[in-house]
């Protein structure tokens, strides 16, 4: 078998091969950074919030599928309410009720009122007849013991109204219960954001705190970058840093630091060798510019794999090619 070229010539290509791998490969590495900087790697994050019910019952539509987005308010799911209607009605009924029954106390009032009055004018009248003689002190007792009964019948007939008054503010407590009750019988998002897991379809029956949806906080996106102890000393909360997405290797992505942990911990398992493994490092959050991912959050990906550049020293400038956002 014949060979095109020599074995001299084989040499020579793969000797400039191998100058051409070394040149790419010190080309494509990012350039040292000066002193008062660190960088490290991470995955960016957001908040998960779970759109969960109050009530139990039996979802009967959810509206959204994984990869949606929403709006704070928007409605995501619906209940089955014809029950809980049910009861709202009664409860109406029970008001409409009471307030009846408050009606006719007060009218009872009114009447021992003039019972009262017409009381007190007969016993007024018997006195003045039995100081005269015309007529007999059996009478002025008769009269005075009536007019005792009339007011202790208004006093029994205004314990009556309270206790209407009462009657009516307790089925309005509960027909206002019941209200709010139907008003959970739609599920609507807590936040703006996307639609990580549906956790339930239409026809299943959850419990009251059944999870139905996972949504991301779009607003709260975040990387957890570990440092050893003499950096993450150095980290004040508040300071700039920036974030280069895998995905993204030529734009900056402004963050500040929101968190340093105050304990040592394990590095994460992502972390290769096993002499990095086994020291303990700092925990330290870096929160994304909020007006950065008002503009760009849909480009977001959770888990997408990001380096984190850190400055250490405050006095010290950005470099120019993280100095511009």
């Amino acid at each position: 078998m014949t060979f095109p070229f020599s074995r001299g010539q084989w040499l020579v290509a793969l000797a400039v091969a191998g100058v051409v791998a070394v040149a790419l490969y010190f080309l494509a590495r990012p350039a040292a950074l000066p002193p008062g900087f660190v960088s490290a790697s991470g995955r960016l994050e957001a908040t998960e919030v779970d759109v969960a019910t109050k009530i139990a019952g039996r979802l009967v539509a959810l509206k959204v599928r994984e990869g949606d987005s929403v709006q704070a308010g928007d409605i995501v799911g619906e209940f089955d309410a014809v029950d809980v209607d049910a009861q709202l009605r009664a409860a109406q009924a029970q008001v409409l009720q009471a307030q009846e029954t408050v009606r006719e106390a007060h009218a009872g009032v009114r009447k021992s009122e003039s019972d009262a009055v017409l009381a007190g004018r007969t016993l007024a009248r018997s006195q003045e007849l039995v100081q005269r003689g015309f007529v007999s002190g059996d009478r002025l007792d008769r009269d005075r013991s009536a007019q005792d009964g009339a007011t202790a019948a208004l006093s029994a007939a205004r314990v009556r109204v309270a206790e209407a008054e009462a009657g009516v503010a307790s089925a309005v407590a509960r027909a206002d219960s019941l209200r709010a009750t139907v008003g959970e019988t739609t599920l609507k998002a807590p936040i703006t954001g996307r639609v990580l897991y549906r956790l339930a379809e239409p026809g299943e029956v959850l419990a009251a705190g059944g999870k139905a949806l996972t949504l991301l906080d779009l607003g709260d996106v975040y990387i957890n970058v570990f440092l050893p102890a003499n950096d993450a000393g150095r980290i004040t909360i508040g300071s700039e840093a920036r974030i280069v997405a895998d995905a993204w290797p030529d734009e900056l992505v402004p963050a500040h630091v929101s968190f340093v942990s105050p304990s040592a911990q394990f590095t994460p398992r992502e972390v290769e060798t096993r002499n990095e493994r086994e020291k303990l490092m700092f925990r330290v959050r870096l929160k994304v510019d909020p007006a950065w991912l008002q503009a760009k959050a849909q480009r977001i990906n959770v888990g997408m794999p990001a380096v984190a550049w850190l400055r250490l020293d405050p006095a010290q400038a950005w470099p120019e090619r993280f100095g511009k956002r």
